[in-house]
């Protein structure tokens, strides 16, 4: 069996580096396609040394640009590359245009397609990362999902529970791994990483280009008197903080740290020591909870819903006095800081690559993976709700009705993923009824 990874950005490599550590460990041939999305080759190289990673077979260079020439480019590059190398299947990870354009190539050659990360949705189609993953997955045979959340994403897209799978989150087994390359490896020196500090990163277009937002956060974090925050400031962000007088206010407090963009595993370090998180990424929220770090969203919405839900995580948006409240107040009372520090992980225990790999080998090994025209003329009938009064699991009530499919799961109006053992006994069903008939 033959794997292409698909990598584009800094955080598909730290997603992808512990699922490229498991195929390595079980000796299974795969290539590296780097799209080069975000970095020249100077840099990538670095990165893929700093992480201890091979180096890519291939580095398409795409550089940045506009979105659609981005994704032409790399969609061209990256066609040639899985034509010559004829990949069992190609795995991508999370939201990029490299995510959608080595989607759409895999899937325009009919090459199996997995994708890390799947099932992810904000519902906020202005995001060019919405319209990524949602092609990806559209693309794809078989889908890695985080949580359940992200599962029933999928199943109300009416996408196939059979090749959805709930596997935990590659960013947990990467903090790890990688955490102890950082303790290893990093001279950060900057920071008193002993006493107690704030990290802020601030970076999305929807709060560093809009004035009001910007002028909106500065303003909370100007007031946080009594802390000290430490901000990488991204030079994007510097750049609209120059453009509405607002970087001068930053630099003249007391309180407040700016310090040049830092490195992935310098970042990690300083995050693990961190006493609170602000920010508007979405990985860091994910690698937030994983340290048990309380994290502060600027956002009004978000993909890692898990990590609210579970109680690790809250979103302000980008409003001055709920900022301030929310900060403060998880300083203050320690009962609910160490709510937030101690939220269950909704990602999973470290082991989301050995997870993926098996699923892959098995349906590598039962023919799964090749796509090719379908021997038998299958129709839908139709869709039914049915109470279940009957002691039955998922596998075995679909053993005893062999043209219904399980879709969904409803336990008291609540929607449940309909796991193989789930029993059903006193649940309501959401079936789907097919007939089936060779084609001559």
């Amino acid at each position: 069996m033959k794997i292409a990874f698909i990598i584009g950005t800094r955080p598909e490599i730290i997603k992808m580096s512990p699922l490229i550590d498991e195929v390595d460990k079980r000796d299974i041939d795969y290539i590296l396609i780097h799209t080069g999305q975000h970095y020249d080759q100077e840099m990538s190289d670095q990165f893929f040394l700093d992480l201890e990673l091979p180096q890519p077979e291939y580095n398409i260079g795409v550089g940045s640009t506009t979105h659609g020439k981005q994704t032409a480019v790399m969609l061209e590059g990256i066609e040639g590359i899985l034509s010559n190398e004829k990949p069992d299947i190609v795995l991508v990870e999370g939201d990029t245009n490299a995510v959608m354009a080595g989607a759409l190539a895999a899937a325009k050659m009919h090459i199996a397609l997995g994708h890390v990360e799947s099932g992810l949705r904000s519902y906020d189609k202005t995001m060019p990362e919405e319209i990524n993953r949602v092609v990806a997955d559209v693309c794809s045979s078989l889908f890695f999902v985080p949580t359940e959340e992200s599962a029933l994403n999928l199943i109300f897209e009416g996408l196939n529970p059979n090749d959805i799978f709930i596997t935990g989150n590659t960013v947990v087994d990467a903090v790890f791994r990688n955490l102890k390359i950082a303790k290893k490896r990093s001279s950060f020196s900057d920071i008193d990483l002993d006493k107690k500090f704030i990290t802020l990163t601030l970076h999305r277009a929807e709060n560093v280009d809009d004035e009001q937002r910007l002028n909106n956060i500065i303003n909370a974090l100007l007031e946080l008197k009594g802390i000290e925050i430490i901000f990488p400031v991204h030079p994007r962000t510097v750049k609209n903080l120059q453009k509405y007088d607002l970087y001068d206010k930053l630099d003249k407090s007391e309180h407040i740290n700016l310090i040049k963009p830092v490195g992935y595993l310098d970042f990690l370090l300083l995050l693990s020591n961190t006493h609170l998180v602000i920010t508007d990424s979405g990985g860091i929220q994910e690698e937030a909870i994983t340290l048990n770090i309380p994290c502060i969203t600027l956002r009004y919405n978000t993909e890692r819903p898990e990590t609210v839900k579970a109680g690790g995580n809250i979103l302000v948006g980008t409003n001055k006095n709920l900022i301030m409240e929310t900060v403060h107040g998880i300083i203050n009372e320690e009962e609910l800081y160490h709510k937030m520090s101690q939220a269950p992980n909704p990602y999973g225990d470290g082991k989301t690559s050995e997870k993926i790999l098996d699923i892959i080998l098995q349906a590598y090994n039962q023919g799964e993976l090749t796509i090719k025209a379908p021997e038998n003329i299958e129709g839908l009938e139709g869709r039914y709700i049915q109470k279940v009064e009957d002691d039955l699991d998922v596998t075995s009530y679909e053993v005893e009705n062999p043209q219904l499919k399980i879709v969904m799961v409803f336990d008291d109006n609540r929607a449940i993923f309909p796991y193989k053992h789930l029993n059903l006994k006193n649940k309501t069903v959401f079936v789907e009824r097919f007939h089936s008939n060779k084609i001559d």
